[in-house]
């Protein structure tokens, strides 16, 4: 394939460093729950905990950071479909409260619990994609970006 003698298992599966990382493919492969480099391996180990490394083309996902978007997305998007959905139902089927209520309480658990995972593997490619959070081979933490003063 490659006659520059580059790596070919490394082309295969997403390039070397600099290689291009398109952001749509990147967060539809992480919302698949795959790794967003390669789009083979499994994201998760387990329910929202990510995998440290991808089993097929060795991507670090240890130092991911999604922290407290996914479930921010979660509210956001499940608060405006369950709150219009709410308000369609009500001016249909008048019914007091605690009908609606368990009507959409189980509705608004089941469906937030289907979408946490997706979301937080798209939040995980998006990272993976703009080279984020140690993603990018280099250290992003505020003391290596900016370092203290050194007192002289």
């Amino acid at each position: 394939m490659s006659t520059t003698g580059q790596d070919t298992t490394a082309l295969r599966f997403g390039g070397d460093e600099q290689a291009e990382r398109p952001l749509g493919r990147s967060i539809r492969r992480g919302m698949l729950n795959t790794c967003p480099a390669c789009g083979s391996g499994r994201l998760f180990r387990a329910f929202l905990k990510p995998v440290d490394t991808c089993s097929v083309c060795g991507e670090e996902m240890h130092h991911q950071r999604a922290d407290d978007l996914p479930p921010y997305l979660v509210i956001v998007v499940l608060g405006h479909v369950l709150l219009g959905g709410y308000m369609m139902t009500d001016l249909v089927f008048p019914a007091s409260d605690w009908v609606h209520l368990a009507i959409w309480a189980p509705i608004a658990v089941i469906t937030s619990l289907l979408c946490i995972q997706p979301i937080k593997g798209g939040v995980v490619g998006l990272q993976w994609a703009l080279r984020m959070h140690g993603f990018g081979g280099h250290d992003d933490t505020p003391e290596a970006i900016d370092p203290p003063p050194r007192d002289a």
